[in-house]
């Protein structure tokens, strides 16, 4: 497996991963060509034989210089139990880390077991904090979407 920024042309694997995972929000075909385009150096795609086989977005906070934000993790059922999410988030912290980012956020409903394992283990494997607020709640969405908390790491070391 190889992990890389991703190129517009892995934009619709983004999409198809996201759209297959019936668990995610999926956004606009157009959206994730342009994250491919504009936030690839804050993104990491996994390849295996040169094919997508997962992803992470994220974006630098403007008010925030030290945080990255991490939008969306998304493994193509193919690939999920080995790791692969794991690995995306720890490279794509490894590269952010020169831009003098110390901090990582994401939002999690409180239902998402996976992705609190996940970033927790995070956490756990970088000796980081970890701290969990309610952020968006389910009043706040026009449709019945769950609320949304606010999962804080860091401060990363940045040896």
């Amino acid at each position: 497996m190889e992990i890389d920024a991703p190129v517009v042309a892995d934009g619709p694997e983004l999409y198809r991963i996201t759209r297959d995972s019936a668990v995610l929000d999926v956004n606009s075909s157009y959206a994730y060509l342009l994250w491919c385009r504009d936030f690839s150096q804050t993104s990491a795609v996994a390849r295996v034989d040169g094919a997508v086989v997962g992803f992470v977005t994220g974006f630098i906070r403007p008010d925030a210089p030290d945080t990255l934000v991490v939008w969306q993790i998304a493994v193509d059922a193919s690939q999920r139990g080995g790791g692969v999410a794991g690995k995306l988030l720890n490279h794509l912290v490894d590269r952010v880390l020169g831009r003098g980012v110390r901090f990582l956020e994401t939002t999690i409903t409180p239902d998402n077991t996976a992705s609190i394992k996940l970033f927790s283990a995070l956490a756990r494997d970088r000796a980081a904090e970890i701290n969990s607020s309610e952020l968006f709640t389910a009043d706040l969405f026009p449709d019945s979407h769950l609320g949304e908390d606010l999962y804080r790491i860091g401060p990363f070391d940045a040896a």
